[in-house]
């Protein structure tokens, strides 16, 4: 793990993304355009000088022969060719990137290197390794808000039924895996799952007495005033990804096989304003 300090406005916007998987025939290309475009561009009425992202990893594919998910007709690069497309795909927004995490895919293959710690060196970006800590700070030097980012290992599913108890449980999931990892971040994100979940700050009635009265007030997003060690109060982010389940070929991808339901390919956004996280809003690829 490491610990990162990052300089931003008090209004900014800040782009969750992750899974890249460059060197799949199922990358959808066309949707990391659609991000670089977007993190260059004007959003949520700020100007593109005020867009960040924190890539969650798995930036290559890095499946080798001898891995039993390896298809040769669904393979575009070798793993060296791989990693030069990553530092490719992210030249437009190296300046905007607070951090790059390591993947379980490009681990794989830490025999010859470390392919993530690489691109990062070359992008002058920093390294995010597995897991890190980010602390949002002002010019002058206040914190704004920390963050919580990994690129993950467990899966978040669940066979309930019907599909809204399905979702519901998923992001009950999300919240058991992060909660635990930083009580003193009000943002907390993984990849790795490729679905796109967002868990916002639960919001519940709270009675108190001022001396004289009882009086009724709303608990709402985290403060840095009072860690709210039940998690309640915290952002929950997974990234989604780049990878589509199908292609327009005769050819089948590994999750394919392994009967992996669709998912929903995009990013999220938290929008910052006043130093606070105001809203994480779910894009989804064309």
């Amino acid at each position: 793990m490491i610990l990162i300090r990052k300089v931003v406005p008090r209004d900014f916007n800040l782009f969750l993304f992750g899974d890249d998987h460059e060197g799949t025939v199922f990358r959808h290309k066309e949707g990391w355009e659609q991000l670089i475009d977007m993190m260059s561009r004007s959003y949520g009425g700020l100007s593109a000088a005020h867009n960040f992202g924190v890539d969650h990893g798995d930036i290559v594919e890095a499946i080798m022969i001898d891995d039993p998910r390896y298809a040769s007709d669904t393979v575009t690069a070798v793993p060296l060719q791989q990693v030069e497309a990553a530092i490719e795909n992210r030249l437009a927004i190296a300046s905007k990137m607070v951090a790059i995490l390591d993947g379980n895919h490009p681990r794989k293959l830490s025999r010859f290197g470390e392919l993530t710690k690489h691109v990062c060196s070359k992008l002058g970006v920093p390294f995010g390794t597995y897991a890190c800590r980010i602390t949002y700070v002002t010019e002058d030097g206040e914190i704004l808000f920390k963050h919580f980012a990994t690129h993950g290992t467990k899966s978040v599913n669940s066979a309930a039924e019907p599909y809204e108890r399905a979702r519901q449980n998923m992001k009950i999931a999300l919240v058991r895996h992060l909660r635990g990892k930083a009580d003193d971040c009000a943002l907390l994100s993984k990849g790795h799952t490729h679905k796109l979940i967002v868990k916002p700050p639960t919001v519940r009635l709270e009675l108190y007495d001022d001396g004289n009265k009882i009086r009724q007030r709303f608990s709402g997003a985290w403060r840095s005033d009072a860690m709210d060690l039940s998690g309640n109060s915290k952002w929950y982010v997974n990234t989604g990804s780049f990878q589509k389940l199908y292609c327009d070929m005769p050819i089948s991808s590994y999750a394919e096989v392994a009967e992996y339901d669709p998912i929903e390919l995009g990013f999220a956004v938290a929008t910052v304003r006043n130093g606070q996280i105001t809203d994480i809003k779910k894009e989804f690829l064309n």
